[in-house]
């Protein structure tokens, strides 16, 4: 979810070895915007966030600001779209010898859970849920094309050792967005922490039985 032009800013995400997506390395102009823009939106929300604020929280001159993006939810879209990459990297299984689907499964559970539990996706949803709506309703954007990446590239791997049902690759990741998009944006909707039958622990164990299901051979 977010925005498609964040991969053409110099404060693109890290990658799995910890350099940004542009192979630059270490850390940009951009991240102390986008940290300033992170601390006014967890503040305020971001209908409440202007330019003057991030600029001031940042440093730099709103023409600095303009220069690179026109609005705040343009600045709020390359936050998200940097926030949730690099959780989703730093979540990805390690090589430890056990078969891929295990592995894979394991990742997808924790991720639902991290992302569930993100401040910044929490603020989102409680103050301002309309900034998702076109990433669930209307397209795709530049995280939801980088899962889509390491969950094909995860499934290829499950195919390969034949732990997981081999099929259309790309059909079988977006599938599992769909899945772990429901789990990440509704299941808050569901969930019941007073009863252990409902709370997050018994929803995460739904979603891995569900997972495995849809992948076993």
């Amino acid at each position: 979810m977010t925005s498609n032009r964040h991969n053409k800013s110099a404060g693109a995400a890290p990658d799995r070895n910890g350099t940004d997506r542009n192979g630059t390395g270490g850390r940009t102009a951009d991240d102390a915007v986008l940290d300033a823009a992170r601390d006014c939106v967890l503040a305020v929300g971001v209908r409440r966030t202007t330019l003057t604020d991030i600029a001031r929280r940042a440093g730099v001159s709103r023409m600095t600001l303009y220069r690179r993006w026109p609005d705040v939810r343009t600045i709020v879209a390359d936050l998200m779209t940097r926030e949730w990459v690099v959780l989703g990297d730093s979540l990805q299984p390690p090589e430890d010898g056990r078969p891929v689907r295990p592995r894979f499964v394991d990742g997808v559970v924790a991720g639902v859970r991290a992302f569930r539990d993100h401040p910044l996706l929490r603020k989102i949803i409680e103050v301002d849920p309309e900034l998702l709506l076109p990433y669930v309703l209307d397209r795709l954007g530049a995280s939801q094309l980088v899962f889509l990446e390491l969950f094909e590239e995860g499934l290829r791997a499950g195919h390969a050792d034949g732990t997981i049902r081999r099929d259309h690759p790309v059909r079988q990741a977006r599938s599992v967005l769909l899945v772990v998009q429901s789990y990440v944006l509704s299941a808050p909707t569901m969930l019941d922490e007073t009863d252990s039958d409902l709370d997050s622990d018994a929803f995460d164990g739904e979603l891995r039985h569900i997972l495995e299901r849809m992948l076993a051979p």
